[in-house]
């Protein structure tokens, strides 16, 4: 058994799952489309080396059926959401259009879920005219796609997605040429055109995008001549292509040619790949980090893990606010007397920060009506520790 099929399917699944969250906020349709397309593909062929592991018997035959309508779909799929990705990166880096109204936002929209679900469910119906018979099952790798290999088949199938490649790589070249004319003002530019995009996340999706591209050109080149090398069949008619439509075929390990068997462990490579690719261009930016970190703080606040220990805070000297005490009412004839006995009472009553030789001694009034005489700052700035006295008038206190 290749333990390795199934555990590199999941794996990339999980993998093509993490940058979900950024760009479901972004509300990215063509990078929503890749994800999701990558993770079904991912699925079912993990699924598919679980069931097949060791043996190549008939069964789930219902599950066979949509899988291998999805693998069609998929291989269309990658290339018309890397085309509708560079379509709109070319219009913001053009001078074409400076701002994006509401209406062609939705306009956008409903183009992108055309190119990147559309098309690919168009390319799986169209599949049908070349399907010879139901599929196929191969050992370890469970059920296959069956295709009439023929000249209907290369253009129904690797044709379309070839000029879907060539479009994508040409809007991607239009995007870096207007770049390069305004590099200086580039970021400026995406400010003024009301995109979420930054110069990092643009260059990325660019990057990502003629990365893809490249290697779907690989791939589908290596497909198309896998399946065409030992000649086309004719096309006579409708009736002869699906004669014994209902028949599935089945290929054991033992009689499979090693070459042919090292070719189709690469064609199932060729997407936890794919996945792995998408994963590196999006799994290191800031808001990547960003996710990172938040997912952190939420597992440590749920179970506790790396929670920091509370320092002690540090001594500081006990204060104690007091009010001043309310003054008595005197005459005259005792104010003279009086005065010495309210200014000790007073003075003492007024809250001062802890004395020291490093303390700044501010006061802080506690009432408005206490007027401090700061001319004994003057007399007392050379010792350590300053007293303000209040001023009272005698006129008030008669």
């Amino acid at each position: 058994m290749f333990y390795e099929l199934p555990i590199a399917a999941f794996g990339a699944a999980f993998l093509v799952l993490v940058p979900l969250p950024w760009h479901w906020r972004a509300r990215n349709v063509p990078t929503l489309s890749i994800i999701a397309w990558l993770f079904f593909s991912d699925i079912m062929l993990g699924t598919n080396s679980l069931l097949w592991a060791g043996n190549f018997h008939v069964k789930a035959k219902v599950w066979c059926d949509i899988a291998t309508k999805l693998q069609i779909g998929a291989t269309m799929a990658l290339p018309a959401c890397c085309l509708c990705l560079c379509i709109h990166l070319e219009r913001i880096a053009s001078v074409r259009q400076v701002r994006t109204t509401i209406e062609q936002k939705h306009r956008r929209m409903i183009f992108d879920l055309v190119m990147c679900w559309g098309v690919p469910f168009i390319s799986m119906a169209l599949h049908y005219v070349v399907q010879g018979h139901r599929f196929d099952i191969v050992q370890e790798f469970g059920c296959r796609p069956a295709t009439y290999i023929s000249l209907p088949a290369i253009f129904l199938l690797w044709v379309p997605q070839l000029a879907v490649v060539a479009l994508t790589l040409g809007f991607a070249g239009a995007a870096l040429y207007h770049f390069f004319r305004r590099r200086l003002t580039f970021a400026r530019h995406l400010q003024d055109s009301n995109s979420a995009l930054t110069p990092s996340r643009y260059f990325r999706l660019m990057a990502m995008a003629i990365a893809q591209m490249v290697w779907a050109t690989f791939l589908t080149v290596i497909n198309m001549w896998l399946s065409c090398r030992d000649g086309l069949r004719p096309w006579i008619s409708w009736e002869n292509v699906h004669t014994d439509f209902g028949r599935i075929d089945r290929f054991p390990r033992l009689f499979i040619p090693e070459e042919q068997w090292d070719w189709a462990y690469f064609i199932f490579w060729s997407v936890p790949i794919t996945s792995v690719m998408f994963f590196l261009f999006f799994a290191f930016g800031q808001d990547a980090v960003k996710e990172y970190k938040a997912c952190f703080r939420a597992v440590r606040r749920t179970f506790g893990f790396f929670t920091d220990k509370k320092q002690p805070l540090p001594s500081v000297a006990p204060f104690t606010p007091r009010f001043p005490t309310p003054e008595r009412k005197s005459t005259a004839t005792d104010a003279g007397s009086d005065a010495t006995a309210i200014h000790s009472k007073t003075i003492h009553d007024i809250p001062l920060t802890p004395r020291s030789t490093s303390s700044f001694g501010t006061v802080i009034p506690p009432f408005d009506k206490f007027d401090y005489d700061f001319g004994s700052l003057h007399k007392n700035s050379l010792s350590s520790d300053i007293h303000f006295a209040p001023r009272h008038d005698v006129n008030d206190m008669a």
